[in-house]
């Protein structure tokens, strides 16, 4: 048995059909200066050709994918005729004396491994974007084959090296009945199109294709995250019967979407979605979500050259708005710094950028970036229920200064005859250990709190997530922790006000059951986790939880806890 990132659930029967291409390999000798024309030509010409190859591909992932995943490859466009792109490339070429797929090779593998480095999982996994354009590049340039998987004829589960958001979109779906990669991962363009498809994956597993070979016989299990190879009739019978009972799960968990979240005793949560783009909101409504609970407007600011105009965000956010719909947005003002650097910002190189100049502190500094995008989320709530959240907020002080730079800009767009929402609500998010200690404080100056768990349990524990020699105490479930997040919901409630999760916690199945019995009000999570959240909380007596809670937070250690949880679970049979 083989285990890996499960990207997409579902589970397949096939014999493997093994992916190899020609390697790529670079040409790094210097040039003559009298090639520089030609080996400038040459990536031109690729470029074009790539542009062309992407634009049918781009047409092929609309009527597969709908709009949302077509996208993807707009964007893959964009990056391909970015002139900077463009002009460091040729750079290389003419000053260095670079061959063409050398240079290629090199701007590429720059800009990928900058986003390698960030600690954001989601930006991270960009780089696959990033590098399959290039990879397309190069197999122009040298002239290798590209392969068509539109074309395979057999039924079979796909087994690559990796496959690029581009491949995924080629995919015979008639044939293809999954895919599993060495490399990839959860939140790649690659795994999200492969969950829009309901298409079995397995990704990351480090040497898969040095263990099949063509024609084996494979259990492809994303939902337990294992992979069989030529396996017994006995397993083949045992996971025939797993299959059938996912799927009958799987479709009663399909009921539950337009069905809100209410325990069996009646008490009501939301339960909602995080996005990064308008284009996540299809997902979202697909998988029952009952809002945005966390609009992560960086995305916005990343990718580009200079800082987006506020005509620019205004259009993004309503277009999020009226995708949306009745519902509420909650829009996070830019949450840059720390882990998410822009070039064109200059922002400083910090020993400690996550104790850095980050955030809400950017744009208290730089007024005209904070400025422009709270008059567009502004301009925005005249067309849906949006509602405003700063990050990284420590103080009260802050919290006050803030407010009054929104109430000078509703009074600029009052006088300017731009409507809005004058009643648009202002929450924070609760994710430093200063901003717990004043909750009951911070309560009162706003309308909600929106609980980021990630760097709650990272500034809490003194625990650096992205350092694996101590990543182990990375917990979000230690007592610590959690004892600071009911401090939170109850400084909230003890003044009328709400609170939220958007962290990873808040799609946490086990966790659910606690936060619940802490009295969380509202859950945001990937969409993908949504039914099975809602299908928790809905099989679950509200009174149970409480006490459960209770119970749980009395335990000195997270061991201690987690096996109370564990134990009501079993007996509940939940999860």
């Amino acid at each position: 048995m083989i285990s890996g990132i499960p990207a997409s659930p579902g589970i397949a029967f096939g014999k493997a059909l093994l992916l190899k291409e020609d390697d790529i390999v670079i040409n790094s000798h210097k040039i003559d200066p009298s090639q520089v024309d030609q080996e400038i030509n040459r990536f031109l010409e690729s470029r074009q050709k790539a542009s062309a190859q992407l634009e049918t591909i781009k047409t092929k992932a609309g009527e597969t994918f709908g709009t949302e995943k077509e996208a993807i490859f707009e964007g893959h466009i964009m990056l391909l005729e970015d002139e900077e792109l463009e002009q460091e490339i040729i750079d290389l070429i003419r000053k260095n004396h670079q061959t063409a797929d050398a240079a290629v090779y090199a701007v590429i593998e720059d800009q990928a491994s900058a986003l390698e480095e960030l600690d954001d999982e989601y930006l991270k996994e960009r780089a696959a974007d990033v590098r399959d354009i290039g990879k397309r590049l190069l197999q122009n340039i040298l002239g290798l084959t590209i392969v068509d998987l539109s074309a395979i004829a057999q039924e079979s589960i796909l087994v690559a090296k990796d496959l690029t958001p581009s491949e995924t979109a080629q995919l015979n779906l008639e044939k293809v009945l999954g895919f599993i990669t060495d490399l990839g991962g959860r939140t790649s363009h690659t795994s999200i199109m492969a969950r829009s498809l309901e298409l079995p994956a397995i990704v990351g597993i480090g040497n898969i294709t040095q263990s099949v070979k063509n024609g084996d016989f494979l259990i492809l299990d994303a939902v337990n995250n294992q992979v069989l190879i030529n396996p017994s009739e006995d397993d083949i019978t045992e996971l025939r019967e797993i299959q059938t009972a996912w799927l009958d799960e799987k479709h009663e968990m399909a009921k539950l979407k337009d069905l809100p979240a209410i325990t069996l005793d009646g008490h009501h949560v939301e339960v909602c979605a995080n996005i990064g783009t308008v284009r996540d909101v299809a997902g979202a409504e697909r998988n029952g979500a009952e809002g945005v609970g966390l609009y992560r407007t960086e995305f916005l600011f990343m990718d580009r050259e200079s800082l987006p105009s506020e005509q620019e965000q205004f259009e993004a956010y309503k277009a999020v708005a009226e995708a949306v719909g009745a519902q509420a947005v909650i829009i996070r003002t830019m949450d840059i710094g720390g882990d998410k650097d822009l070039p064109y910002m200059n922002l400083p190189k910090e020993d400690n950028p996550f104790l850095g100049w980050r955030a809400i502190r950017i744009g208290m500094d730089r007024k005209e970036i904070l400025h422009a995008q709270l008059r567009a989320i502004l301009r925005a709530s005249a067309f849906g229920k949006l509602r405003i959240m700063f990050p990284m907020i420590i103080s009260v002080e802050e919290v006050r200064s803030l407010k009054a730079e929104l109430d000078t800009l509703k009074a600029q767009l009052t006088e300017e005859g731009k409507a809005f929402d004058q009643g648009i609500e202002v929450g924070i998010m609760v994710e430093t250990p200063a901003s717990v200690a004043i909750a009951h404080h911070l309560a009162k100056e706003v309308d909600f709190f929106s609980i980021g768990t990630n760097d709650l349990t990272q500034y809490t524990l003194a625990v650096d997530r992205g350092n694996d020699r101590i990543s182990h105490l990375y917990n979000p479930m230690s007592p610590s922790v959690l004892l600071l997040i009911k401090q939170v919901i109850d400084a909230s409630h003890a003044v009328g006000k709400w609170t939220g999760m958007c962290g990873e916690l808040a799609g946490d199945e086990r966790a659910t059951l606690l936060l619940l019995g802490m009295g969380l009000d509202e859950f945001s999570m990937s969409s993908i986790s949504i039914p099975r959240i809602k299908k928790i909380i809905r099989n679950t007596n509200y009174e149970d939880v409480k006490t459960l809670a209770a119970e749980a937070l009395a335990q000195p250690t997270a061991e201690a806890l987690t096996g109370i949880l564990d134990k009501f679970i079993k007996e509940k049979t939940l999860c």
